[in-house]
């Protein structure tokens, strides 16, 4: 199907960290992630583009209207139609979709953040709700493995954010919240001027401890019974916390350059949580 091949080819061109994870899906599963992560992926772009803060919240407009109509199989985007098919075959509740929206809309109206809880809602809008639709195509037994999506979405975005955060300020954005900044003595002003020094380590250090923190919390809450349907989330899950330990490795020298691993790296990671058959606990990564 012609739309079909547009979603794996949007989520080919993207060059996600997920796409490692994606190919090991089964066909069925893997098509419809490809759909779901397309779908995120044009989201997202509608507010990365280039131009105006209004012109980009019309459009976002006319996506969500499209959204509503492609639910009833009735848009102009074939993708969206595509959409309501894989929604209704693995029964995703369409809030997960308004709420991403929701999410990237936030990034149009607010470029700074007073505390966590403000960020959490942002972490959980954009990057929670899309672990919650693809929950739904992995297929679980038990409710908690829902939760394990939530922590999850909430590390891989924290990790995100601390990846990049000198190209975020570079656009005006600004995620670590206020009280942080406030808490090590660190300003705004001296972020963006890419000061290095004790504070701004202090600043980071938090930041990466408070990740940690929700990829533990996620790891607690995959039931032995879903550890396999997950495997997927899982490389992302160790993908990025493999991250997250090189930018501490490397003393958090973010205006240096920006931090990843190598495609070798992600390979070996994949393969090794695809054949795994026991859960990772958080201590043994430590």
């Amino acid at each position: 199907m012609r739309d079909l091949d547009t979603a794996t080819e949007i989520t080919r061109k993207s060059k996600t960290n997920f796409m490692m994870s994606f190919a090991m899906l089964p066909e069925h599963k893997r098509d419809a992630i490809h759909t779901v992560y397309a779908f995120c992926r044009c989201t997202d772009d509608i507010v990365d583009d280039e131009g105006d803060a209004e012109t980009k919240s019309t459009r976002l407009q006319r996506w969500t209207d499209e959204l509503e109509k492609g639910l009833r199989n009735e848009s102009a985007h074939p993708l969206l139609n595509r959409l309501s098919v894989i929604a209704d075959r693995f029964h995703i509740p369409a809030v997960h979709f308004f709420d991403l929206i929701r999410g990237m809309r936030m990034d149009l109206e607010k470029t700074r953040y007073a505390t966590f809880d403000e960020l959490y809602e942002y972490c959980y809008n954009v990057a929670s709700t899309v672990g919650l639709m693809c929950s739904e195509i992995f297929g679980y037994t038990h409710q908690e493995t829902r939760q394990y999506a939530i922590d999850l979405g909430i590390a891989l975005q924290l990790t995100n954010i601390v990846r990049d955060v000198k190209a975020d300020a570079a656009i005006g954005r600004i995620y670590i919240p206020k009280e942080d900044f406030d808490r090590f003595g660190y300003s705004y002003d001296e972020l963006l001027g890419h000061r290095y020094n004790e504070r701004f380590v202090d600043l980071m250090r938090f930041q990466t401890q408070r990740a940690r923190s929700y990829y533990g919390r996620a790891r607690a809450s995959l039931a032995h019974e879903d550890h396999a349907a997950f495997f997927a989330a899982r490389i992302m899950d160790r993908i990025y916390f493999r991250i997250l330990d090189k930018i501490e490795k490397k003393e958090f020298a973010l205006f240096d350059e920006r931090i990843s691993i190598s495609g070798f790296s992600k390979f070996r990671i994949a393969v090794a949580e695809y054949f795994s058959r026991t859960p990772v606990q958080y201590a043994t990564l430590s």
